[in-house]
């Protein structure tokens, strides 16, 4: 899916599914709704009772009456009807916040639990920064779309519902005719209007995505952008986003100025209308003064809600299409899913098996052809081969990121595909070859293999890994904070974390994606003999670069273009002298070369 596509401009059915959507979060809180809805009445029958009040106000001060008497108990009932109208609406949206924010947490909540449960082909297409701001602009329209739909929609209904009984009710049927007239214009004019602006809203929005997610990812790379001295590029790639940003933001302005004065247009003109009538009126004797001040305070009552239509109207329809996006997260299809009756992986000793294993990514590029190898409970398989063999994709397959294309992965027996993810998972533990660290603390980073574990769990873990005397020298020790991405340590050190994080889960089985991949030769020979302690008993799959690394496997699998070449202990392969005994002698040259130049570097 496409993040950044811009959704289509007309509302559809399935951007009205919004409102479908949001009313079970709604009816659960039914009498908080109730009540708000009758805080929204009282607030509007007491805004049309006061340009009532206030015509009996001002009938009772001509010059005969006022002489004997000031209408007291009116201008107090005005002064109650005044209070009251804003007293309710204020309790009116107190009453509905909890109904608003549920709903946000919620929907929120669900989007980030599906996005955690879609596959890994999904994650490595999508683009971060588009995508945050499609979430965040979506729980944002949640509030937009209840309290606009609610709380100006149904009361600008009621409101004019209102206006038009008492102008019927006390005047002829023009001054109903030229308001009724004034409103039709008034709202074709504003939806003919607001279409035009969403489009231009619509652009904006997405320029706004699309330099949001070129700043996160710049940032995000931001050694790679230092190592090659492109920040000036950068910089005009960002500005170009900015500047295409620019021209719709200002765009979009100039056509809310068109929009305002056309609305003021219609307003005035039917004011004026109105005002001649009731003028009229008056200098006949059919109407009084206090007749005047209400129809003017009727208008305008009626015209100041309405006159925020427009706004309404837009965020009412931009807040459907950002959800629309939201939800077409939700929408999005899992390609790894628990089957109907899944179980979880049964306790006791742990194999794995890979059978006739057939794995593409795209149809029109297959990864893995026909691989079969068995791994039994408590032994150690390793898989050697150059990059882009394949290795890591067995690693990812048994920890169900993608199901196979053919084949089978067993674990105890039973087909992972019958077996629920979590429980699968829970067994597992892996090192992989690029560790990437939460920007959060040391502590935290290695207590993230097991939430629960005690602090003495994770210092042994830690020195487990080798690591824990290098925390402790540190300032903040294991409270230090390891930044982006753990950029603040070097390969090696997260590295450590990592085989740290995994040793602290106490999985059956465990993966070494190129675990020592970032160490040098000396850490990598204290940690191997770590590796090969914790790796004991435990099921343990390798994958590997270094010979070196894998000599003690109880099997050695040589993938090459994803197949299964060769397969045997280690001297059994160098004897059968075929591909892994050709990477065991370039291997062995290189780590001579490099002996005799540290040598030279010493002397």
């Amino acid at each position: 899916m496409a993040h950044n596509s811009a959704p289509t401009q007309k509302l559809q059915g399935s951007e009205w599914r919004a409102v479908g959507a949001l009313l079970p979060y709604v009816l659960e809180y039914k009498w908080r709704v109730a009540l708000a809805l009758a805080c929204l009445i009282v607030a509007k029958l007491a805004n049309v009772g006061v340009p009532l009040i206030m015509k009996e106000v001002v009938d009772r001060l001509d010059a005969q009456t006022a002489l004997l008497a000031v209408p007291v108990a009116l201008l107090a009932i005005y002064g109650i009807l005044r209070f009251s109208a804003t007293m309710f609406a204020e309790l009116r949206d107190v009453i509905f916040v909890p109904v608003t924010q549920r709903a946000i947490r919620r929907v929120a909540l669900g989007v980030f639990r599906h996005l955690h449960s879609l596959s890994l082909r999904f994650h490595l297409d999508r683009q971060t920064g588009g995508m945050t701001r499609d979430i965040e602009r979506g729980t944002r329209g949640i509030s937009t779309l209840l309290s606009y739909l609610i709380f100006s929609i149904i009361p600008v209904v009621l409101e004019f519902a209102l206006v038009a009984a008492v102008l019927l009710a006390k005047f002829d049927w023009r001054f109903a005719a030229v308001t009724f007239g004034a409103v039709i214009v008034y709202i074709s004019f504003t939806v003919m209007i607001t279409e035009w602006r969403m489009a231009i809203r619509r652009q904006a929005n997405e320029l706004d995505s699309k330099a949001n997610a070129r700043a996160i990812d710049s940032l995000l790379n931001y050694e790679t952008v230092k190592y090659f001295g492109n920040e000036d590029f950068e910089a005009r790639r960002y500005d170009e986003n900015l500047r295409k940003y620019e021209a719709a933001a200002v765009k979009n302005e100039a056509s809310l100025g068109v929009l305002n004065i056309g609305q003021s247009f219609i307003i005035a003109v039917a004011v004026t209308l109105l005002m001649l009538l009731v003028a009229q009126g008056v200098a006949q004797k059919s109407f009084t003064l206090g007749d005047l001040v209400l129809v003017n305070g009727l208008l305008i009552q009626l015209y100041i809600p309405l006159n925020f239509l427009g706004m309404v109207y837009r965020e009412i329809k931009q807040a459907l299409l950002d959800l629309d996006r939201m939800f077409r997260l939700l929408s999005e299809h899992r390609e790894v899913e628990d089957r109907p009756g899944a179980r979880d992986l049964p306790a006791g000793p742990t194999t794995v098996e890979f059978r006739h294993v057939d794995f593409h990514y795209e149809r029109a590029r297959q990864i893995l052809f026909d691989v079969s190898f068995t791994i039994p409970a408590g032994h150690r398989v390793a898989v050697v081969g150059h990059s882009g063999s394949g290795k890591s994709t067995l690693a990812r397959l048994l920890y169900r990121f993608y199901d196979v294309s053919a084949g089978t992965i067993a674990v105890s027996g039973v087909d992972v595909r019958d077996v629920k993810q979590a429980s699968l998972r829970g067994a597992i533990g892996i090192v992989p070859q690029d560790t990437v660290l939460f920007n959060d603390s040391i502590l935290y980073n290695i207590r993230y293999g097991r939430p629960d574990a005690s602090d003495a769990e994770v210092f042994e873990a830690a020195r487990a890994a080798h690591i824990h005397d290098f925390i402790v020298t540190l300032p903040k020790g294991y409270e230090t904070m390891v930044g982006e991405r753990g950029l603040k340590l070097s390969g090696g050190e997260k590295q450590r974390v990592a085989i740290a994080r995994a040793l602290l889960k106490n999985p059956r089985i465990l993966i070494f994606d190129e675990a020592t991949s970032a160490l040098d030769s000396r850490a990598e020979k204290a940690i191997q003999a770590e590796l090969e302690r914790i790796s004991e008993g435990r099921t343990t799959l390798v994958i590997a670069h270094r010979l070196s690394t894998v000599m003690d496997a109880d099997q050695i699998l040589v993938l090459q273009h994803g197949r299964v070449v060769e397969r045997g202990t280690h001297a059994q392969l160098l004897e059968a002298q075929g591909e892994y005994a050709r990477m065991w002698a370039l291997q062995q040259q290189q780590a001579e070369a490099a002996a005799v130049l540290e040598q030279t570097a010493d002397a």
